[in-house]
């Protein structure tokens, strides 16, 4: 059913997270800034893009058959690769990553992740 497909992906086992602010040359956030995350096994994108302060959020669909899966994330001409890693037998804490766009290469800090999220979620 459709209620029942809807329902399910707002479970933690169908989502992963990925976050994190786009900055310029001057530390400063730059807003409205397209952000792109593609699955590279189905081709799929996710889109985002910042506000303000320069921060984006994309909520991929991942299920617990996706960890270790790549993933490309893209802002304007910056990009990289990540995998996607998560304990599938996880079911209670947040999948995802924290990448941060500065001007002269994107950084991932997964274990600024959960920090970010809970910031973000509590706004």
């Amino acid at each position: 059913s459709i209620v029942g497909r809807a329902w399910a992906e707002h479970q933690v086992s169908y989502r992963y997270v990925v976050l994190g602010y786009v900055t310029g040359a001057d530390s400063r956030g730059r807003r409205g800034v397209r952000v792109e995350l593609r699955r590279e096994k189905t081709g799929f994108s996710y889109l985002g893009e910042t506000d303000a302060d320069g921060f984006y959020v994309i909520v991929a669909r991942l299920g617990d058959e996706s960890a270790g899966e790549a993933l490309h994330l893209r802002a304007e001409s910056q990009a990289l690769t990540l995998t996607a890693r998560f304990d599938p037998d996880d079911h209670a804490t947040e999948r995802g990553t924290r990448v941060d766009f500065t001007a002269r290469r994107p950084v991932e800090s997964s274990t600024a992740f959960a920090g970010t999220l809970k910031r973000y979620l509590s706004q």
